[in-house]
């Protein structure tokens, strides 16, 4: 896979695989509070850094991974979106996690519906999951904007196995459909 020339385009973003270039804006994404309160926590510097790098990892060891996602306006790094299956996690997820001053635009739904085509018409995913804090209802939202339902409670592997998640999802038929319902 040409990682160098992969992009998603959407009207308002652009998403490519996470960069060493990107490390200052995901550290403070990292480090910011509001941001990291259904992430684990305020990651220091240091741990952000290795976080990034299991990122760029995945993407070559896996060929799948979080997209850095940009406006295309202002070329502002706003977040990390994109396919998502460590070991021993739950299923295939398009997961999303934006910087708050992006929060309440629509680039959430935006960037995870690019990522969902993708990971269904290039990876043949045929399930796609979200992995959402059960308080979470922000991220809840966005998981009923893009056609999911409430599966129930899931688990995630070590070290996360005690954070409390309910699995969202739905098939890529289903997203066939709501992709459609979305465009309209």
């Amino acid at each position: 896979m040409d990682l160098e020339g992969l992009k998603l385009e959407t009207p308002r973003l652009l998403l490519r695989p996470v960069r060493g270039e990107d490390f200052d804006a995901w550290a403070a994404f990292c480090a910011d509070p509001v941001a990291m309160v259904h992430l684990g926590g305020v990651q220091p510097r240091a741990v952000a850094w290795r976080s990034l790098l299991s990122v760029v990892g995945a993407w070559h060891v896996q060929g799948i991974s979080f997209f850095s996602v940009f406006e295309r306006d202002t070329g502002q790094w706003v977040g990390r979106v994109g396919p998502w299956h460590p070991e021993g996690w739950p299923g295939t997820e398009v997961g999303y996690s934006l910087a708050p001053a992006a929060w309440g635009k629509g680039y959430a739904t935006e960037a995870a519906a690019a990522c969902m085509d993708w990971a269904v018409d290039h990876l043949g995913w045929t399930d796609i999951i979200q992995t959402i804090a059960p308080d979470n209802t922000a991220s809840q939202a966005v998981a009923r904007r893009l056609g999911a339902s409430l599966r129930g409670p899931g688990r995630l592997p070590a070290p996360y196995e005690n954070h409390p998640v309910e699995i969202w999802g739905q098939s890529a038929a289903q997203w066939r459909v709501n992709r459609q319902c979305l465009r309209s």
